[in-house]
């Protein structure tokens, strides 16, 4: 019988310290802290590290320096996890994502930007995607401005499909996509049917498989806080996972994340992928084997009418700042429609920090770039609602997560036994006995705190 193992006694700073998608990169360190000057703790996403070359010209147009620490994401999580709970002021804004920035609004580490925002309608809040908008805002106040985002949807080899005499259908159920995928297994020489994560992590095998338990009519918990991860609907979602992607899915799958599964689309070993919209950009690059060769489909479903995740790296402005008033003009230039022209021209408009206007997707000029994949990437975050993302209200919002700052460990402890099922040293139902009984351990916490 396996162990059941204590989640740890969590709070934000342990949920923070723990790295949706793993990168690499290098850190520098915070300058001066004069009048004039904001200090930026900013993740080494390829479109940061642009923004940071770019800045120079927010210096010219305002005055205002800019100094920037940048780091790899676990290392960004963790400095901003410390920096914000202690208020130590150190920084004036960090980039953060959705899944903090409710969490630490409520804890009262980040400022409101309504202010602001109402003070600068050049900025155009109402040009922001209303899913994105609603992620960052929190008790009705808006704490957060995306710099980019994403949502999820299907991915798949248009030429191997129409060798196979089968047509994507415009809306594809789970159960359409699991028969293609043993159609076009074997298609080529070593190529599988589909691609689908299977690496533990919260934010890895369960970005994914979150939205599949959701359409399924599943959820990790109801709106009383009562632990659904053993229920029917849970355990058909993820059975239905591990069996498409053990018996059609890549090489190594329990290893496999989205960079993986990413590298197997581009050298043509899958036919197929579920992930990101913002793989689509890699796909469809100059020099990309596959480029032109892709189609993109919505996030299959089953009971629901949608099923894409939602995901954006924001700003957010530390309460303890004493450069507020600067940090706002900061997100304000580095979120704005200015900024992405600014990108196209300097860096090239598939660089562009897509995913979080309306009006990006009216730019000719963007449009030019990423035509096969722009209208399904702003379909696919429209089409999300981060509140109730499936058939039953939850207590607390979020699509591939639960935005509670125990979900990294319970996600994290949850998918290594499901990366095992999937690797064959487990069963699915055992998985998640284990992970019913973790989520039970959460779940008493808040049910307390509730007086339920």
């Amino acid at each position: 019988m396996r162990r059941r193992r204590k989640l740890l006694a969590t709070g934000a700073a342990v949920a923070m310290a723990t790295s949706v998608a793993s990168c690499a990169g290098w850190g520098g360190g915070v300058g001066g802290g004069g009048g004039d000057t904001v200090n930026v703790l900013m993740v080494n996403n390829p479109q940061m590290i642009d923004l940071q070359k770019l800045a120079p010209q927010f210096t010219r147009e305002t005055g205002i320096k800019v100094n920037f620490t940048v780091l790899p994401e676990n290392d960004l999580r963790d400095k901003a996890s410390q920096e914000f709970s202690s208020q130590a002021g150190q920084y004036d804004v960090a980039t953060l994502s959705n899944f903090e920035i409710p969490i630490y609004a409520k804890s009262g580490w980040v400022a409101p930007m309504d202010d602001y925002i109402k003070a600068d309608p050049e900025f155009d809040q109402a040009d922001i995607l209303k899913p994105m908008a609603t992620a960052l805002t929190a008790e009705g106040k808006v704490y957060g401005q995306p710099f980019y985002g994403e949502s999820s949807f299907l991915m798949y080899r248009k030429d191997v499909l129409a060798s196979k005499g089968i047509t994507m259908p415009a809306k594809p159920t789970w159960k359409q996509v699991a028969d293609i995928a043993a159609k076009v297994d074997g298609a080529r020489p070593g190529m599988a049917g589909i691609c689908l994560r299977g690496q533990p992590g919260w934010g890895q095998l369960f970005a994914p498989l979150t939205t599949v338990v959701n359409t399924y009519g599943g959820t990790w918990f109801d709106q009383d806080w009562t632990p659904k991860v053993d229920s029917p609907e849970f355990t058909q979602a993820t059975q239905f996972y591990v069996d498409l992607v053990r018996k059609h899915g890549e090489k190594g799958a329990p290893q496999a994340g989205f960079t993986e599964c990413l590298n197997n689309l581009t050298q043509g070993s899958v036919a197929m992928w579920y992930d990101a919209t913002s793989a689509a950009g890699s796909l469809e690059m100059a020099g990309s084997p596959v480029k032109g060769k892709i189609g993109y489909a919505p996030a299959p479903v089953v009971k629901t009418k949608s099923a894409g995740w939602l995901y954006t790296w924001a700003w957010a402005i530390e309460k303890a700042s004493s450069h507020q008033d600067n940090a706002w003009k900061f997100i304000a230039w580095a979120s704005s429609k200015k900024y992405e022209n600014l990108v196209g021209q300097r860096v090239g408009w598939s660089s562009v920090p897509a995913g979080k206007r309306a009006s990006t997707y009216t730019n000719p000029q963007y449009l030019a770039s990423a035509g096969p994949f722009a209208a399904q990437t702003k379909q696919a975050i429209e089409s999300v609602n981060p509140n109730n993302p499936g058939l039953q209200p939850r207590p607390a919002p979020g699509i591939q997560f639960v935005d509670i700052p125990e979900f990294p460990d319970l996600g994290t402890q949850v998918s290594q036994e499901v990366s095992s099922a999937i690797a064959g040293k487990t069963t699915v139902r055992s998985a998640l006995n284990l992970g019913q009984q973790l989520a039970d351990d959460v779940a008493t916490q808040y049910r307390k705190r509730e007086g339920k």
